[in-house]
């Protein structure tokens, strides 16, 4: 659906740079034999309905896919993630009472193979071409559980519980961060 949808806005796209270039070239070698034309009803209605009709082709493929991909199909596995000030808790909730925090290696505790302010002491092990679906939801301030690796960035805030959907389809370990200011 996304690479249909990336297809149909690039040749929307094509049709109307071409459209412009062409307009354009002939407005550079044109005779100015309608230079004294005042008015122009129609030619106003067109380059009105026109451009309306080219946004309804690229806001209705958008809008279905947008409905699409937040859509959650039978995830494999669900995890659910809490923000508090400085750390983070997690739950396993297709297991039997599986929960713990992750917090921040602290720099004087850091060895020389981690990353600063971004390696934890518990991390998370998700499997890999699984539907994934994350649960968030924050116990104090906003949060934001954000993987850039894996394009994922879902806030989280108090009382309320968001939810969002990815598959990994690559092994590797994959560093997170809140990204709230």
């Amino acid at each position: 659906q996304l690479i249909f949808f990336h297809d149909h806005s690039l040749l929307v796209l094509i049709l109307v740079t071409t459209l412009v270039s062409y307009l354009m070239t002939m407005l550079f070698f044109n005779n100015l034999i309608n230079r004294y034309l005042l008015s122009g009803q129609m030619i106003e209605i067109i380059w009105t309905v026109i451009p309306a009709i080219i946004l309804m082709f690229i806001a209705l493929p958008s809008l279905r896919l947008l409905y699409l991909l937040d859509e959650i199909n039978d995830p494999s596995i669900t995890l659910k993630t809490i923000g508090h000030q400085w750390y983070w808790s997690y739950e396993y909730s297709d297991f039997l009472n599986l929960e713990f925090d992750s917090y921040m290696i602290p720099t004087n505790e850091m060895s020389l193979e981690n990353f600063r302010l971004l390696d934890v002491d518990n991390r998370i092990i998700l499997p890999m071409n699984s539907q994934i679906r994350v649960l968030v939801s924050a116990a104090d301030v906003i949060h934001s559980w954000t993987v850039p690796a894996l394009g994922v960035k879902i806030d989280g805030t108090p009382g309320r519980l968001n939810q969002t959907n990815f598959m990994i389809n690559r092994p590797g370990l994959f560093y997170g961060q809140c990204s709230e200011i």
